[in-house]
């Protein structure tokens, strides 16, 4: 292997990633703000029970946000304890773990802005999808 293609790579990807710490900073400390500044209680107050506008409240609030699955089932778990259906913490939990709104700049920069445009248009829709399908697996409505 040629050492200057090694060393060439090498740099590449080390500015790669300095160019986007910045934007991973941001993007914490955003998320940070965010999951302070909003109470558990303002999601119980927010469902209604309907099968598709809790699944869609959820989807698109777990959208904006950010968070990492083992946060996913510590946030379900209380809302399903407040009262909050099924549907609503499924959609909100699959859509907090895949859709990323928040985190979207970086994967542009990343991988590609048409990818994460895509990437995150599908995901929010099949978090719908997979918030109805469990409800009827387990049959809760």
């Amino acid at each position: 292997m040629n050492i200057k293609k090694i060393k060439k790579s090498n740099k590449a990807a080390l500015n790669g990633i300095m160019g986007i710490i910045p934007i991973i900073l941001g993007v914490l400390l955003l998320v940070s703000i965010i999951t302070v500044l909003i109470p558990t209680s303002f999601f119980t107050n927010l469902f209604t029970g309907n099968l598709l506008l809790d699944s869609l409240l959820g989807d698109f609030i777990g959208s904006l946000m950010l968070g990492n699955p083992i946060t996913a089932y510590v946030l379900g778990s209380e809302f399903l304890s407040n009262g909050v259906s099924l549907v609503a913490v499924t959609a909100f939990m699959v859509a907090w773990v895949t859709v990323g709104i928040i985190q979207s700049p970086i994967e542009a920069k990343a991988l590609g802005k048409r990818f994460a445009i895509y990437r995150n248009i599908s995901a929010f829709f099949m978090a719908i999808v997979t918030a109805i399908i469990t409800v009827f697996i387990v049959g809760v409505l």
